[in-house]
């Protein structure tokens, strides 16, 4: 029987693929050598060791020598980027890759199993190394304390939505018995707590009091990171940080969310780089007659993009002699309201573009103004 490489020219590139398939439990292995089918293996998740005893194989099945290079992938996920560190460690080149940039067959009906998701990012990895450049998108993996110095922002954006869930949750209890409370942790909540709680049952009244011991805890752990930042760029440690927080309009805990995530170790040619790391390039649709505006592609980190949005409103309101300013309220001001959450995702990017000229460059919003310098 004829095989499909029969009267073929194969090549033999010397190299190993390794596409990993990462779960909680358990890792799916793909590897070839570009050459044969590929082989497949399965090991603990988090078993370096047994990662390394594959590989010795594949190169055994593949007829290839000790030395020869190692080229890996996995999709960024829930494993981090300790992976790739450790695959560096070993002298294999790794790429982390974008899981929403991998192609998909676009049927109604796909089959998808660990299986093949393996053996298609190995079809992809060999095709990236082969030239396709373009074939999906590769993460930029940070540094260790990069990573690490995203922590606390990102601690406190969760204690914050914490903060608001008991909140919401104690309100709504209240509401049970027809009680409208104050804003809770005012200074009005506490004599009118003092003057309504009786009238509570007794489980309902212990059950918030224990969500109120939560709700102090929260706020007490907030206050202490925002403390912690403070003091942070007081101290002259994060001198980034309290360039971007002398704009006003822009406060520390803005100004570190933006550092840390986006400014700080990012490096970006252009502003068409910025603008597609934030999501807030503009995705057209157009094919044959059919011409339409898909609005951004909100492909980007998200953190960053949420908050430039409201750094758009917050400019507005600070700087409104600048040139953005006056440039929005020109073109959007008297439009309707549609127009106008259009016109403050256009004010975000051109924000963004000159954030970045600024840090990079000293190059201060023309028209903006600084926060007069303590002393």
């Amino acid at each position: 029987m004829d095989t499909a490489l029969q009267r073929q020219p194969t090549t033999f590139t010397g190299e190993l693929y390794i596409a990993f398939e990462l779960g909680d439990k358990s890792w799916k292995l793909s590897l070839s050598d570009a050459a044969r089918a590929p082989s497949r293996h399965t090991v603990t998740a988090g078993d370096t060791e047994a990662v390394l005893n594959v590989i010795t194989k594949a190169k055994g099945r593949c007829q290839l020598p000790t030395e020869a290079r190692i080229r890996s992938c996995y999709e960024a996920g829930r494993d981090g980027f300790w992976l790739h560190r450790w695959l560096t460690e070993q002298g294999i080149h790794n790429l982390v890759v974008d899981s929403a940039s991998i192609e998909v067959n676009r049927r109604a009906r796909r089959a998808k199993t660990d299986r093949l998701d393996g053996d298609k990012l190995l079809s992809m990895l060999m095709r990236y190394h082969a030239g396709e450049r373009r074939v999906w998108a590769v993460a930029r993996v940070p540094t260790p304390q990069q990573e690490d110095d995203r922590r606390s922002h990102r601690e406190l954006e969760r204690l914050r939505h914490e903060r608001t869930a008991h909140s919401n949750r104690i309100c709504s209890l209240l509401v049970l018995h027809n009680l409208r409370a104050p804003h809770i942790g005012k200074r009005s909540w506490k004599p009118w707590w003092a003057e309504h709680g009786s009238q509570l049952p007794l489980n309902l009244r212990a059950e918030i009091e224990r969500g109120l011991a939560r709700l102090a805890l929260v706020d007490t752990q907030i206050l202490s990171i925002e403390a912690q930042q403070r003091e942070a760029v007081k101290a002259g440690t994060q001198p980034a940080i309290a360039l971007l927080a002398r704009l006003k309009g822009i406060g520390v805990g803005s100004a570190w969310l933006l550092v840390k995530e986006l400014f700080g170790w990012r490096r970006f040619h252009n502003r068409r780089e910025l603008a597609g790391c934030l999501g807030l390039a503009p995705m057209p649709y157009s094919s044959g007659e059919t011409h339409v505006d898909q609005g951004i592609s909100k492909a980007g980190n998200k953190r960053s993009r949420w908050l430039m949005i409201e750094l758009g409103w917050s400019w507005l309101r600070y700087q409104p002699a600048s040139v953005l300013a006056q440039w929005f309220h020109k073109r959007f001001a008297s439009a309707g309201k549609r127009m106008r959450r259009v016109g403050i995702v256009a004010l975000a990017r051109r924000l963004a573009i000159a954030l970045w000229r600024y840090l990079e460059y000293g190059e201060i919003p023309p028209g903006a103004s600084l926060k007069p310098v303590a002393t």
